[in-house]
């Protein structure tokens, strides 16, 4: 695993104290936007208890609508019912060996996908919380497993920003590997799309599938860059960006044509119209506000976009300072 250093200077974390104390609530309208666009609002929909629990992913379960939300620095995994303000503990810290929960992505077979960034995945079943099976990146150079997207197949698709690969675990290596560990091995390499970087920067990071099962869509958050991986062939190709980039990229969510990507240091969030074959997408809104409090992920659930208030630089992984009580996950609608 980078250090903590490394994380920090790899996404940012001196541009982000120049930009972030300075905004409010702002909506700036991309090159397409309409004249008169909704209001975008910015609330409190859930509160994480806990002093130092620094929120990274987040999910929404498509069978029972509850979202879950995990811990970076201590692994701790959340789950938030509609209507309830607090969370719950799902997962306690620890659990199972590891000690960072990274992305999280809740599956149609009811089960939650977890990664731990210095070693790779644990999937858990979701009404009896036991582990179902784990896979971990093999050999010895550096490994940060990121995020996890599920294709419509049931495969996941999991990015390492460290190694600027895509893992992946199928349906078929899911039952094999049941009640035990298997390897995560590497389904498309983008190191040479990527291009070279220094040591210990973070590449890959949000990813998401296209629902019409064709293509994958991850960001690189310190290129700034879109790359589309075709599932049938593995190929390849830079998204043809207009109006905007990817530079901080974190989560990303993808609902039919629209894509939305947080930008974690700048605390912003941008929405952009992807072409029906994933080759190029053009901005459409984005949204600046010092109330996203650093935001890693997000999830689009019934009647907005959630999004996880990391406070990274408050006292977290990338900073110094006292963070804001309690964490909590915050709900953007019009965006």
């Amino acid at each position: 695993m980078p250090s903590l250093r490394s994380l920090a200077a790899a996404t940012g974390t001196t541009l982000a104290l120049a930009l972030a104390g300075s905004t409010s609530t702002a909506l700036a309208a991309g090159p397409a936007a309409p004249v008169t666009a909704p209001a975008v609002t910015v609330s409190t929909a859930f509160e994480l208890p806990g002093a130092r629990v620094y929120p990274e992913g987040i999910t929404a379960d498509p069978r029972t609508g509850d979202l879950y939300a995990g811990s970076y620095t201590d692994g701790t995994v959340f789950r938030m019912t509609p209507g309830r303000r607090v969370a719950e503990t799902f997962l306690p810290a620890g659990a199972d060996g590891w000690h960072t929960a990274n992305g999280l992505e809740a599956d149609r077979s009811g089960r939650l996908w977890v990664t731990d960034s210095t070693s790779g995945v644990t999937v858990y079943d979701t009404r009896t919380r036991a582990p179902l099976a784990r896979f971990e990146v093999e050999g010895d150079e550096p490994t940060f497993v990121n995020d996890v997207a599920i294709a419509p197949d049931g495969s996941a698709y999991l990015t390492d920003s460290a190694r600027a690969v895509v893992y992946r675990v199928t349906p078929r290596r899911l039952a094999q590997a049941r009640g035990g560990s298997a390897p995560l091995t590497p389904y498309a390499d983008l190191s040479d799309a990527v291009g070279p970087n220094a040591p210990g920067t973070f590449t890959l990071n949000g990813i998401v599938a296209d629902p019409a099962g064709r293509y994958l869509l991850t960001a690189d958050m310190t290129g700034g860059d879109l790359y589309r991986v075709d599932l049938a062939t593995r190929a390849v190709r830079k998204v043809a960006l207009k109006g905007g980039d990817m530079l901080h990229a974190d989560g990303l969510e993808l609902r039919g044509a629209t894509l939305w990507a947080v930008h974690n240091t700048v605390d912003t969030i941008s929405r952009w119209r992807v072409t029906r074959d994933g080759t190029a997408a053009r901005a459409e809104r984005r949204l600046t506000d010092d109330a996203l409090a650093l935001p890693t992920t997000l999830t689009w659930h019934r009647d907005g976009l959630y999004v996880v208030r990391s406070q990274f630089d408050k006292g977290g992984p990338m900073g110094e300072g006292t963070p804001s009580l309690p964490f909590s996950v915050a709900l953007v609608r019009g965006l």
